[in-house]
């Protein structure tokens, strides 16, 4: 019986990792710029942290999340996103009591959510995200921002498009939400089965539908800028302002609402311009979130991040067709030539390995002209060849592949020799 990965998931073979080790390496090094320190959260969670963190009337929570029971009658969920894991580790392990505030977190890691498997989008995904937590500065959101955008130019992507928009404070959503009742209650008939539900529980989110975006009425809908009062159309210029100071490009999106219920404020997400790369142009977003941390148990803090799913990136570098540049495998391949030159070669490689270079040496017995082809295969800068005469004698022979340069030393200075060329 053949046995296949679920539908949705996928296998990454050593070549396709290669590709995801330099994006994940990029990501570590830009959180290190920009101060952000990892946290790792459980792949699960009690289901009430997605219901009362992420909406009892968002898609994630009602279609589309992973939740079983456990041997101990436990309801427990698969995280469909990072940020519910994040805040509550942010409350449970009292991170607002460190000194050094805002709480600047970034992580990298699988999520799970149920839905129809395409290009690009499958059940069980890879997120990068950060955090931002404990500050209500627009410059820590314009900050969230440039490092999201900074994501993708760092690996070399252009035909990116970041649109804006303001959610507003608590007074100002629940203006604009009754706006939208009031408009849209003529059309509920009219509407999908999820929007006249949504018309009840959340509103904001017929704005988000895929079913009813054609519909005539979502053309004049009202506007949440329509509705924002004075302190969150102040906090939404101030964030504009650190963005032109920075010379980010953007455009704002009054229809842009996020697919989560959390978000306050800033919201924006990142597109793909690119030729070929699909009829969903978004790679990711983001957003404020000031009630969270308190939902969730917590002191009255704000929070803004992003996320980004790894696969979508991925089909963006295709697009833009960004060749991602990678290491060298190798530092070094060892050439063996007899059965004493074996012997020698594992002390060799095993003292190489000892000085932090990447070695490997052939363990199928092939003859010379073999090994060398699969030196060029792993990309070695040099190799070493040792047979017996070498071995008897001490010294080898190092021949730098990309030079052909060829040098003589005893077998002590091989080492130093390759860690003064690598």
């Amino acid at each position: 019986m053949n046995i296949n990965v679920p539908r949705g998931t996928e296998d990454l073979l050593p070549e396709q990792t290669k590709r995801w080790q330099v994006i994940e390496n990029t990501f570590k090094r830009l959180a290190e710029v920009y101060h952000y320190q990892e946290i790792r959260t459980p792949i699960f969670e009690r289901t009430e942290l997605f219901q009362r963190g992420v909406g009892d009337s968002t898609d994630i929570v009602q279609k589309e999340m992973y939740t079983f029971e456990d041997r101990g009658g436990r309801n427990l969920t698969l995280r469909p996103e990072g940020t519910a894991s994040v805040a509550r580790a942010y409350v449970q392990h009292k991170l607002h009591g460190k000194v050094d505030q805002p709480s600047k977190l970034y992580y990298i890691g699988p999520m799970f959510r149920y839905e129809r498997p395409q290009q690009g989008r499958t059940r069980q995904f890879t997120q990068f995200g950060i955090e931002a937590i404990g500050s209500a500065d627009p410059a820590i959101d314009a900050e969230v921002i440039a490092f999201a955008m900074d994501s993708y130019q760092a690996l070399g992507l252009k035909s990116l498009k970041l649109v804006l928009n303001s959610l507003g404070d608590k007074e100002s959503r629940e203006a604009h939400r009754q706006a939208l009742v009031n408009h849209f209650t003529p059309y509920k008939n009219e509407l999908c089965g999820d929007c006249q539900n949504r018309l009840e529980q959340n509103p904001l989110r017929l704005l988000d539908c895929k079913v009813d975006r054609d519909h005539p009425s979502m053309k004049n809908a009202p506007s949440i800028l329509e509705y924002l009062n004075d302190y969150s159309s102040n906090y939404f210029e101030e964030v504009k302002k650190h963005l032109d100071a920075m010379e980010i490009k953007y455009t704002v999106d009054e229809t842009l609402v996020r697919g989560l219920d959390y978000y306050t404020h800033t919201a924006f997400e990142i597109m793909s311009e690119s030729e070929g790369f699909g009829a969903i142009t978004t790679l990711s977003g983001g957003g404020r979130y000031n009630g969270l941390i308190q939902d969730l148990g917590g002191p009255e803090m704000s929070g803004i991040g992003f996320a980004l799913s790894i696969e979508r990136l991925l089909m963006a570098l295709d697009a833009e067709k960004v060749e991602l540049e990678q290491p060298k495998e190798l530092d070094c391949f060892v050439i063996t030539l007899g059965d004493e030159a074996k012997y020698a070669s594992s002390k060799l490689v095993n003292t190489l390995r000892k000085n932090n270079l990447k070695i490997d040496q052939d363990y199928l017995g092939k003859k010379m002209k073999a090994q060398f082809k699969a030196a060029d295969r792993y990309n070695a800068k040099f190799v070493v060849i040792l047979g017996e005469e070498e071995v008897q004698s001490g010294v080898v022979n190092v021949k730098n592949i990309e030079t052909g340069e060829e040098q003589s030393v005893e077998f002590d200075d091989v080492a130093r020799l390759i860690k003064e060329r690598v």
